[in-house]
């Protein structure tokens, strides 16, 4: 089955779309479109991306407070089936997760919680990544699996620009969330940016403060993880650096 599938923590769809988000997808082109961070329910998602990407079919998922998290997928290929959360109470209230469900594997949408900026939260993402990954088996069960989106952590020293500041010190680099990750990774999820691209330096997030894309001071936090049975099925995995309008760039997956 081939598809080409793009991911993007867009950090608010309608703030995007006033940017060259519709231009960017257009060209792109892919099958499937996953986005993080909506920021808006499932109903403004639709409204403010059907007329411009009218090919798509558009599913979302919202959180209960207005204005935070949520995530969509837009899709040109008839899915099988599309469900909704992990099935765990804690963790279903924010929109966080999409899964949709296609002839040879499942895919899996998510906004990972972030730790915040006083690590308030990081207890609550140690539980959410054991839960998560409980969920992921699960499915694997029946089907391979490709996960897609923003896991708001860099898995090793070689995913951020300034690791030695960061370790330890700053959510997105702490022991316990790179546990959570490398949890994923024990379990026969493969990283296919990094098994493609062994040694390269490139990035999917920068802070706004201190012209940090400018600089490339950045942090590679959005991933496509997929079951090691489908690997072979991976023809490119990519980080689209030269799209613009979130404080993220895109990722793109193609198979077959």
């Amino acid at each position: 089955m081939k598809m080409d599938i793009i991911s993007f923590n867009v950090n608010g769809v309608r703030a995007i779309s006033k940017k060259n988000f519709f231009e960017d997808m257009s060209r792109l082109n892919p099958d499937v479109i996953c986005l993080q961070e909506t920021k808006a329910t499932v109903e403004q998602t639709k409204e403010t991306v059907s007329t411009a990407l009218s090919e798509y079919q558009v599913y979302g998922n919202e959180a209960d407070r207005k204005g935070y998290s949520g995530t969509a997928i837009l899709t040109k290929v008839n899915p099988l089936n599309v469900t909704y959360d992990i099935g765990v109470e804690e963790h279903d209230t924010e929109g966080r997760v999409i899964c949709m469900e296609f002839e040879a594997f499942h895919l899996v949408n998510v906004y990972t919680p972030n730790s915040g900026n006083d690590l308030r939260r990081l207890d609550y993402r140690q539980r959410w990544d054991t839960a998560f990954l409980a969920y992921l088996k699960r499915l694997e069960e029946s089907k391979p699996v490709v996960v897609c989106g923003d896991l708001n952590v860099a898995h090793t020293d070689i995913d951020l620009a300034r690791p030695k500041q960061n370790y330890n010190k700053s959510a997105g680099f702490m022991q316990e969330e790179i546990n959570g990750i490398n949890a994923y990774t024990a379990n026969g999820f493969v990283d296919t940016f990094r098994i493609l691209h062994p040694e390269e330096l490139k990035y999917s997030w920068w802070s706004y403060r201190g012209g940090a894309r400018d600089r490339n001071v950045g942090w590679r936090i959005d991933y496509f993880l997929v079951s090691e049975s489908i690997l072979e099925c991976i023809t490119e995995s990519n980080i689209l650096n030269d799209v613009m309008g979130s404080d993220h760039c895109p990722t793109q997956l193609k198979i077959g």
